[in-house]
């Protein structure tokens, strides 16, 4: 186990980016097809194909997640994957086509100081398809793919991963992109709100404070109260190698977002668009109650350290008046 997505076999996870650009692409690929569905919390969501993963809809299974920078114009992104993906033979097979499913989710740093100057066409369905091509078991966490660009409220943002196994062998993992409009610590200190869930020190093992004082509780979020410089929204895949059918998929997305709400204050704003992709490889049953409900817990765990994680981890940007990295403040 690395505390990594790729933990699920089947799965594999690469990264591409642009430093001057500031931003960048995270790919999500599955060996075969992987039984997935959706839920969004955010208010200002940007997607692609997330309306196939809709109970009523016919397609099951998708071949790649795209998580990228850029806001609507990181929707490129899934394009890339998918181009990929087609040169590989891969995709939902209609007829003599073949066409790969690779839903999509974007956050906004156009205004993080990067060179957004990029001429007619945006780079990232380049990016996706680089860090289509760079997917594997082995990737980095913090300021790397889409969450080169990412902040937080109070510090540098970026991407982070974490997993976790049942009682009965059953492996759970997520990936998140962490760009949310409120703060992942406790006031102006080291303490993640998601320390309750902290494994081996994975994020620094500082705890939460002694005590919480009504400052420390009061709301931290980009741009104070100016909604036109929100820059926000955190995207996450949780994904099982348990047995689970597109509904049971839909539940564990609902249930592991409430990891969402456990490591980011506050959460779920008006031009947030927070949401979690869920993911099931299809390898081990499980009971459909109680083994789906552990599922969802454990699901929810591993996005609330994985948020952790890619604050944790991240390095800030080198231009003026670029938020601060974790370390930098309290290492």
């Amino acid at each position: 186990m690395k505390n990594l997505l790729t933990d699920i076999a089947g799965v594999s996870v690469g990264h591409a980016h642009d430093h001057k650009l500031a931003s960048g692409v995270t790919a999500i690929v599955f060996d075969k097809p992987a039984v997935a569905s959706i839920d969004v919390r955010g208010g200002g969501p940007g997607t692609r194909d997330a309306t196939l993963l809709e109970l009523a809809n016919t397609v099951e299974g998708v071949d790649g997640f795209a998580l990228s920078g850029g806001s609507a114009f990181g929707l490129d992104a899934a394009g890339g994957i998918q181009a990929w993906l087609a040169e590989q033979g891969r995709g939902f097979v209609v007829g003599g086509a073949v066409i790969p499913i690779v839903p999509g989710a974007i956050m906004f740093d156009l205004i993080n100081g990067g060179d957004k100057a990029w001429g007619r066409f945006p780079p990232y369905r380049d990016l996706g398809y680089a860090a289509a091509a760079a997917s594997g078991k082995n990737f980095a966490l913090g300021s790397v793919g889409a969450g080169l660009g990412a902040t937080t409220a109070t510090l540098k943002g970026g991407v982070g991963s974490a997993s976790a196994t049942t009682a009965d062998g059953v492996t759970v993992a997520a990936i998140v992109a962490v760009n949310a409009v409120g703060s992942v610590t406790v006031g102006d200190g080291p303490w993640f709100w998601a320390a309750p869930f902290e494994e081996n020190d994975e994020f620094g093992g500082r705890g939460l404070p002694p005590s919480f004082t009504p400052e420390m509780r009061a709301m931290r979020i980009k741009g104070a109260a100016s909604a036109t410089s929100m820059q926000n929204t955190t995207i996450a895949a949780v994904v099982t190698d348990a047995m689970l059918t597109k509904p049971q998929a839909k539940r564990l997305a609902v249930m592991a977002q409430t990891g969402f709400a456990r490591a980011i204050y506050p959460v779920h704003a008006p031009l947030d668009g927070d949401l979690v992709f869920a993911a099931a490889t299809c390898e081990k049953p499980i009971d459909p109650l109680a083994g789906l409900t552990e599922l969802g817990m454990l699901g929810a765990n591993v996005i609330s350290r994985a948020i952790a994680r890619g604050v944790f981890e991240a390095k800030a940007l080198p231009f003026p008046n670029a938020l601060p990295d974790w370390a930098s403040k309290f290492a």
